[in-house]
């Protein structure tokens, strides 16, 4: 409520004290200051401008971290594809090793296998030989 009164009465007595004249005065007239107020006034008005300036340098600088991080993201999310496929390779590639030792082992089972047959043959041809021999003097 005292709040409420100290509006009404400080809005009560700037009413009064603003001036219609004042309205009037062209747009162009010059309005004289002081030394030190117009120090200040200049150095407000050059504070003002340039934190405009370096609020508009640091949404820049802040609109380019941004892109940054999103370009930095996209990389990342390659490289991890990346990274997945190159382990699926090595797995395929491991498969393929695996599959390449058993038909080496197979083979080399089979060529066992080939020079008992050939051995025997060569045994067969020479008892086959021997015995036509023994005939053939007989």
């Amino acid at each position: 409520m005292k709040k409420l009164i100290m509006l009404i009465s400080l809005l009560l007595v700037s009413y009064l004290s603003f001036s219609q004249n004042a309205t009037t005065i062209p747009a162009d007239t010059i309005v004289p200051l002081k030394v030190p107020i117009a120090k200040l006034v200049i150095k407000d008005l050059i504070k003002g401008d340039g934190a405009i300036e370096e609020l508009k340098e640091t949404q820049k600088i802040l609109k380019l971290t941004q892109d940054k991080i999103v370009i930095k993201d996209t990389i990342i999310s390659n490289l991890n594809t990346k990274i997945s496929n190159l382990d699926f390779i090595i797995g395929e590639k491991d498969k393929q090793f695996s599959l390449e030792r058993q038909k080496s082992t197979e083979l080399y089972k089979e060529l066992k296998q080939q020079k008992r047959t050939t051995f025997l043959y060569k045994v067969g041809t020479f008892v086959g030989l021997l015995f036509t021999g023994v005939l053939l003097v007989n």
